[in-house]
């Protein structure tokens, strides 16, 4: 696909701020003329993403067509439309995908946006559709009214719960469940009634919940916990957490630990560091001991989604900290609300540093070990990198 222009770029942050999801597609001068275009490889993934289509369980032939409804946004009108999603029979049986009557609104390299609502696809020219002045417009419009029913789906339990948190926040300082640095979490979950459980899925009704401290004065102020992901064992060299606490850990009191954080940028005081690998698409780990070298490995697909799947919505809460009677308090103050990372910059950020990762294992005297993560942690500056432009909100207003 070419390169967007400016004005391009412009009409897809304001989709973005709308809660717009899309992918794009160019259509060509012969695909114009042959009713026929590539489904690209941001087309199928955004359509598997979605659960809409997958091109990787559909076989070849006009047989196996799927048709699925579509409107064709024109401003003021709309075209009813059909997709037609398809492998041919010829050669390897490369993803096809045409929109009838995509003629009568597309040139040759116009970018064509396409997203999913109601049970069918939405479609409408980029390029040309003034994406603005429609919204905005005095006069309702079909676009407009697009735009306005996603956005609101899309808030409606993210207003749910913000009504919820205001609730807690105007209530006041709210007194520590334990004393742990998780409490902060947990004691805001409990708050709102969330059961407390290790599960990998979001915490309320689709949407994370992160909360943290507000810190002052640190270097590594309000670093932001994304998730936690195991390498994968099968394509690394050590085979366990134990083999990484043998052979990089230090002793703590009565504790055998291996408690540090590992970049890409730099090398921590055990050796290690962090660095991507385009070819073989892997996050590898690296010990300045020659004898080990890469000893662990994440492959990317398996930490993009992971991103998606606990990051599509989240919560980031600021709470203030302070000892009443000796006892640590929670006022929970402000909210930033993200939505749908750009997976390509993860890898990004891991490159710069502003991604980390933390080791958090030991063993105890006894023998016995416990382990935390690995954790996947972004500086709180990388958040507007992460994702798409955030809404930020006072609890206290």
């Amino acid at each position: 696909m070419r390169k967007l222009t400016d004005a391009e770029q412009e009409k897809i942050k304001l989709l973005t701020k709308n809660q717009v999801s899309l992918t794009l597609i160019e259509p060509t001068e012969n695909g114009l003329k042959k009713s026929i275009m590539d489904a690209t490889g941001s087309v199928r993934s955004y359509l598997k993403s979605e659960n809409i289509h997958d091109y990787e369980l559909q076989k070849q032939g006009t047989e196996s067509k799927v048709m699925i409804t579509a409107v064709i946004h024109t401003g003021f009108k709309i075209i009813k439309s059909q997709a037609s999603l398809y492998r041919p029979s010829t050669k390897k049986g490369d993803p096809r995908i045409w929109f009838y009557s995509l003629t009568k609104i597309a040139d040759p390299n116009d970018i064509i946006a396409i997203t999913y609502f109601d049970n069918q696809f939405q479609v409408f020219n980029l390029t040309k559709l003034d994406i603005r002045e429609l919204i905005n417009s005095s006069i309702l419009n079909p676009f407009q009214e697009l735009i306005n029913a996603i956005n609101t789906t899309e808030n409606e339990v993210a207003f749910e719960l913000l009504g919820m948190l205001r609730k807690i926040a105007n209530a006041g300082p709210i007194p520590s469940m334990v004393d742990a640095d998780t409490s902060v979490g947990r004691t805001l979950e409990t708050a709102l009634g969330i059961n407390i459980n290790s599960s990998k899925e979001p915490d309320y009704k689709g949407i994370e919940l992160k909360s943290f401290r507000k810190k002052k004065n640190s270097s590594r102020q309000n670093r932001k916990n994304l998730f936690a992901q195991v390498p994968n064992w099968k394509l690394s060299k050590f085979k366990s957490s134990t083999e990484i606490l043998d052979n990089f850990g230090y002793n703590r009191g009565d504790d055998f630990k291996l408690y540090c954080t590992v970049s890409a940028i730099t090398r921590n005081s055990q050796g290690l560091n962090l660095r991507i690998d385009n070819d073989i698409k892997q996050v590898i780990e690296n010990s300045d001991k020659p004898e080990v070298g890469d000893f662990v490995v994440w492959t990317l697909d398996k930490l993009h989604n992971r991103l998606k799947s606990k990051h599509k919505e989240t919560f980031w809460v600021e709470a203030e900290s302070t000892r009443i009677n000796g006892l640590e308090h929670f006022q929970y103050k402000f909210v930033e609300h993200t939505r749908k990372p750009i997976t390509s910059q993860f890898d990004l950020l891991i490159e710069q540093g502003i991604i980390t990762l933390d080791h958090l294992i030991k063993r105890t005297a006894t023998g016995s070990g416990k382990e935390k993560g690995p954790f996947f942690k972004i500086e709180s500056k990388g958040i507007e990198l992460l994702f798409p432009p955030s809404e930020s909100y006072n609890l206290m207003a």
